[in-house]
């Protein structure tokens, strides 16, 4: 019977020859996640953005220019450049083109209204206030080509370049497409404000005054309390007074407006009907 041998030991150099040998693994650190670079966001043509419009605006335009020309501002034409190149000459046709279509849209549609009626159902639709009304509800103001002098104005004055936009559009699609064109633009965003005016048919100022007459009282005195705010856009507060009663103050963007404000706060005190004015 053979001793059982102890097993072989190394020795202690042997084992520290043998670590050694196995290359140790570096240690690599982790890496952070590269970050996506953000998408370019790609701006639609010229020519898609015109037949975008075009699309909103409902006409198809034969000679593309005239759009173009409809939405360019006179402060953003180039030095080499006429002013017959920006909307104003398209604004002039538009605005009496648009004078016409709704006169003849009155008259259809109001067969016993007098002149006097008609007129001042016209004078609501036409004014600026409903011009840029339609433009915004088109999205017209989105898309007008103004300068560095032309993006820095006032928001009224930008308010009165939205009107004549519309204007300017209403006088490219006449001279694209003739009449029938642009009668079709007007009554497809006119005939549901012809039908429902949005200021009365008689300004406060006229009520009040009536009102007054009525009562026995003098004519009504208006008298400017403040002025405010830059050259360019200012804001009126007027104060209108009637003896025996307190005094009404209105605000707005030129004397007139103001005027029709306070005649308008003062009628809704007292409760005369017809005193709200647009």
């Amino acid at each position: 019977m053979q001793d059982d041998k102890p097993p072989e030991t190394k020795p202690a150099a042997t084992k520290a020859a043998e670590r050694k040998a196995v290359p140790e693994q570096p240690v690599v650190a982790e890496q952070p996640a590269a970050e996506a670079s953000p998408k370019k966001v790609r701006r639609p043509s010229a020519k898609a953005l015109l037949r975008e419009i075009e699309q909103r605006i409902g006409h198809t335009f034969k000679n593309p220019n005239l759009l173009k020309t409809a939405l360019t501002h006179v402060s953003a034409l180039k030095p080499s450049q006429n002013r017959t190149d920006s909307y104003q000459r398209l604004e002039f046709l538009g605005d009496h083109v648009l004078g016409l279509i709704v006169s003849d849209m009155l008259y259809g549609a109001f067969p016993k209204a007098d002149e006097g009626e008609m007129s001042k159902r016209l004078a609501d639709l036409v004014r600026k206030e409903a011009c840029v009304d339609v433009a915004k509800s088109l999205g017209l103001h989105e898309n007008i080509k103004l300068g560095t002098v032309g993006a820095g104005v006032g928001a009224r004055l930008r308010n009165s370049i939205v009107g004549d936009i519309c204007e300017a559009v209403i006088g490219a699609i006449f001279l694209d497409g003739g009449y029938d064109a642009a009668e079709q633009f007007v009554l497809s965003n006119w005939t549901e404000r012809m039908r429902r005016p949005v200021r009365p048919l008689r300004d406060p100022k006229t009520i009040l005054q009536e009102w007054a007459q009525g009562k026995g009282l003098p004519t009504p005195v208006y008298r400017e309390v403040e002025r405010t705010g830059p050259h360019h856009d200012p804001r009126f507060r007027v104060a209108v007074d009637l003896p025996g009663l307190a005094s009404a103050e209105g605000i707005g963007s030129s004397k007139r407006a103001a005027e029709k404000a306070a005649a308008s706060a003062l009628l809704n005190r007292e409760g005369v009907t017809g005193g709200k004015d647009a």
